[in-house]
């Protein structure tokens, strides 16, 4: 085993989350990673944010950043002491596995003595992560592999991910773009936007909206604490919310929406398999594609007018039948408000 650095560390959960910005900082450490063909990075730390990049033309390193409670700054003679006092912490490679550990000896009487340690890390592209974090943020891009990640204390910012792709936080919101194959992402403290994505996508939050932008794939993504908007999406998706509406708009899929909370609005530029759509406390507003076949199943308090070439039978509250012969199923329902379709 190479060993960097083992020092003892305290390190407490009630630290506030640190930024992940260290663009201007020093480094408390920095260590060259160039011979070591690192393949896959575990890093646990209770206080503080992780940064791991592959993007190219970065020199593979591992960069140490300290500070004290609540971002305060300390000279290194202070860091020294609070460490050789206080944390255990150690940075080694062993098998081409980089492994970075935060882990507290004892707990703090003294809040003030706390510190924030976080890590920034350069790897070649195809590198694993396993990460977890209880006081910071997680920054991941340009990797491919399988990517694992935990905090509860921060956001999450992704990009240029492929491969396996798992990430939770209970204390942040969730920006992931560019990325691909299987994404699985979960916060109970946030929103979530997704952009430029494509594959088996899972997004959940019960803290924030939804912002869903040029997507491809199978997509599934709830909230319960707001609103969902979408744009450009391909594929299948299946989407929901009991704290907000539901605009859609240029959808190119098969979709399953519905709201307990608002209104929903949906711009279909083609139906793909199926449409559902339902809201128990607004309206539907529904675009359709005009020359597609198409079979209708509505309800509301009241359903438009019926257009040119619908055959079936279409009255103020329902409408069952066809449009250019049938072909897709649409239904949409409206419990306590109305539907208006239009056809372009």
């Amino acid at each position: 085993m190479k060993t960097f650095l083992t020092l003892f560390i305290v390190a407490s959960q009630s630290v506030a989350a640190l930024a992940q910005d260290y663009d201007g900082k020093t480094p408390y450490i920095t260590k060259s990673l160039a011979s070591d063909a690192i393949s896959s990075v575990v890093v646990s730390t209770s206080a503080g944010g992780i940064s791991v990049s592959g993007e190219s033309g970065q020199a593979p390193r591992i960069e140490v950043y300290i500070k004290g409670n609540n971002n305060q700054e300390l000279t290194k003679e202070e860091i020294e002491k609070r460490l050789s006092e206080d944390y255990e912490m150690n940075v080694s490679v062993n098998g081409h596995e980089l492994t970075a550990t935060v882990k507290n000896r004892h707990e703090f009487s003294n809040w003030r003595k706390q510190m924030s340690i976080s890590f920034k890390i350069y790897v070649p592209q195809h590198v694993s992560t396993d990460l977890k974090t209880s006081g910071g943020g997680i920054h991941l891009d340009n990797l491919t592999g399988t990517e694992t990640f935990r905090t509860s204390g921060g956001g999450l910012q992704l990009d240029k991910l492929s491969g396996t792709i798992n990430g939770h936080t209970s204390g942040g919101g969730i920006d992931v773009s560019n990325s691909s194959d299987d994404i699985d992402l979960q916060t109970s403290g946030g929103g979530i936007t997704a952009k430029h994505c494509d594959g088996k996508i899972k997004l959940v939050t019960s803290g924030g909206g939804l912002i869903l932008k040029d997507l491809k794939g199978t997509i599934n993504a709830h909230t319960s604490g707001g609103g969902v908007e979408g744009d450009h999406i391909e594929g299948e998706l299946v989407t929901g919310t009991s704290g907000g509406g539901i605009e859609l708009r240029h959808m190119n899929c098969s979709l399953d929406a519905n709201t307990s909370a608002g209104s929903l609005s949906a711009q279909m530029e083609h139906v793909g398999g199926y449409l559902k759509l339902h809201t128990s406390a607004g309206n539907i507003d529904l675009e359709l594609p005009a020359k597609q076949g198409l079979d209708l199943n509505l309800y509301g308090e009241s359903v438009g007018q019926a257009p040119s070439g619908f055959n079936g039978e279409w009255k103020k509250g329902h409408v069952s039948g066809s449009i250019n012969g049938g072909g897709a199923q649409v239904s949409a329902s409206a419990s306590s408000g109305d539907v208006t379709v239009g056809f372009k």
